[in-house]
């Protein structure tokens, strides 16, 4: 009556029935399990390139902060090594120009020294010239001649008025 009501032969069923079960035994244990093994071995291995990914881009981004830094303190040693440069030029110029300035002015002073000393020694010349002429006119006026001794005394009061 089963088989009248539905049309399906409760054997038939059964068999069927145990047909799917054991064709879904076979299948899970031969097919679906080594499929599932190797989604889950590709998952891993893409997730072990995602994460070696992540590594190298980290591993990239502190090479570019470590390098930005170098540069940044190479910029800073070469802006230093320019500015002790500039200070040593000036320092050195300053060092040159005093030089220069006390080598002038002990020329100049050198050159006031020699002006004195032919003034002086100029004056002297005339001074002995004068008094070798005046000397020369005394003996004349006097009508003698002079001693040594009146020569000197003459001599004397002669620089002494021309020193006057």
């Amino acid at each position: 009556m089963f088989e009248e009501l539905l049309g399906v032969n409760p054997v038939t069923a059964l068999f069927t029935l145990a047909n799917t079960v054991a064709l879904f035994l076979v299948l899970k244990k031969y097919l679906f399990k080594p499929v599932l093994k190797m989604i889950e071995d590709r998952q891993k291995e893409i997730d072990d390139l995602y994460g070696d990914a992540e590594k190298a881009k980290a591993d990239a981004e502190a090479m570019q902060s470590e390098y930005a830094q170098k540069l940044s303190d190479a910029t800073q040693t070469g802006e230093r090594i320019v500015k002790e440069a500039v200070a040593r030029g000036q320092s050195r110029e300053e060092e040159i120009l005093r030089q220069a300035n006390l080598q002038a002015d002990a020329i100049r002073q050198k050159a006031s020294e020699d002006i004195d000393r032919e003034k002086r020694k100029a004056v002297n010349d005339a001074k002995d010239q004068i008094c070798v002429i005046a000397l020369d006119i005394a003996g004349k006026v006097v009508g003698r001649e002079l001693t040594d001794a009146d020569q000197a005394k003459l001599v004397d009061s002669f620089i002494d008025q021309l020193g006057e």
